[in-house]
């Protein structure tokens, strides 16, 4: 059980690259619903990405960013996000 004041451990990335498609942006989004979920972020400047978040706070929110053939550890402010979206993943079942 974490105890406040005392660093937890960072999560580690995914396994697997994210899905090779772009989803559709969304009209009204929150990052938050996205926790450890494949998220595609579109930023206020223009700029977008796969992302996979593992914390967000009121500061902003930190996990990875997948640079095209891996993921980095990657941190941004809240107020930078324009959209996120989270879409459901195929699966073979």
């Amino acid at each position: 059980m974490p105890q406040f004041g005392f660093p937890q451990p960072m999560r580690q990335p995914p396994t697997s690259p994210p899905p090779a498609y772009v989803p559709p942006k969304p009209q009204v989004s929150y990052i938050i619903d996205c926790i450890l979920e494949y998220t595609y972020v579109w930023l206020r400047n223009g700029e977008s990405f796969w992302f996979y978040p593992t914390m967000v706070d009121i500061n902003g929110t930190t996990g990875y960013r997948w640079s095209g053939s891996y993921w980095y550890y990657y941190g941004l402010d809240s107020r930078f996000i324009e959209a996120s979206t989270c879409p459901p993943i195929p699966t073979l079942f």
